[in-house]
């Protein structure tokens, strides 16, 4: 029972460039396994690759072994995959239906298609928003909510859908810190509740340090380091790889260099660094604000 890939090389159609080159990843039930890279590293090919919509969806040549508990993803119709694993992407505007005019129909669009009895649509539609703790935004269009509002609705639809694995590509990236943690908390306590097995490559690896409990850090289409979640993010190679450290990282090194590296203060530091409460999440994590929690494009 797991999302495996082994020896897992992809290239794109039209094109002679391997863009991932023997990748051998797994990710098990109930685990968060966190993906990280410089720009260009392969990290939304694997996500593709992982998911089945490379080569399913998309075309291009897969060599290797992609399977979902044991099942080859190019085996898979469509249905079947979303049945059995959820994907979102960084742009949540290409996720959502087009055809709701509410955010709670747009999140049961998934489970009505699914053919499933009314009162367990309901039931997932209420549980999805409520995970992401953004109920108070069922009876708004879809059409009319900020860029961050957008992705949790986009990852409420899929979680709805109830898949044993989630992939998800810079799943955050449109989020403040606030509603990035939310998500993060939410994530993991999906992973730790359910066993659903989740794929994340994300930039923002202070989330990573926070939720995963393994990391791999791709290079050139490659895994050039994958182990548990703290060794990867304090490996000394992860800077050479292109990927900012966590913060707490970045100031345990900086305390070490200037002498300061006592066991208390380097404690404090990492306490400080995981941030504490700092109120109540606005519905979405983001601000209904134009501009506010809205981040990347």
């Amino acid at each position: 029972m797991t999302l495996r890939l082994a020896g897992a090389r992809y290239r794109y159609a039209g094109t002679p460039r391997v863009v991932l080159d023997g990748i051998d990843l797994d990710v098990a039930p109930g685990r968060v396994v966190g993906l990280v890279g410089a720009n260009e590293s392969g990290k939304s090919t694997l996500c593709l690759v992982a998911s089945g919509l490379a080569p399913g969806s998309i075309g291009g040549r897969l060599e290797g072994s992609v399977t979902m508990d044991g099942v080859e993803t190019v085996t898979l119709a469509p249905h079947e995959h979303a049945q059995r694993c959820g994907v979102l992407f960084q742009n949540p505007t290409t996720q959502l239906s087009g055809t709701a005019v509410t955010v709670w129909e747009e999140v049961a669009f998934g489970p009505r298609n699914l053919g499933l009895a009314v009162p367990e649509i309901v039931e997932r539609v209420e549980w999805a928003l409520d995970t992401l703790g953004i109920a108070p935004l069922a009876p708004k269009d879809p059409a009319r909510l900020s860029g961050g509002q957008a992705q949790l609705v986009a990852l409420a639809a899929v979680l709805a859908l109830r898949p044993a694995y989630l992939v998800l590509d810079e799943p955050t990236s449109q989020l403040d810190p606030r509603g990035t943690r939310l998500v993060g908390e939410a994530l993991a306590g999906l992973a730790a509740e359910t066993g659903t097995g989740i794929l994340v490559a994300e930039h923002k690896t202070e989330l990573l340090a926070a939720m995963a409990q393994d990391v791999a850090a791709l290079d050139a289409g490659r895994v050039a380091l994958l182990g548990p979640a703290a060794d990867v993010l304090a490996d000394p190679r992860l800077v050479d790889l292109g990927v900012e450290p966590p913060a707490a990282v970045r100031l345990a090194r900086a305390l070490e260099a200037a002498g300061l590296a006592d066991p208390r203060l380097l404690a404090a530091v990492e306490q400080a660094a995981a941030g504490g409460d700092d109120g109540p999440v606005e519905a979405a994590g983001v601000s209904d604000r134009p501009g506010v929690g809205q981040g990347r494009a």
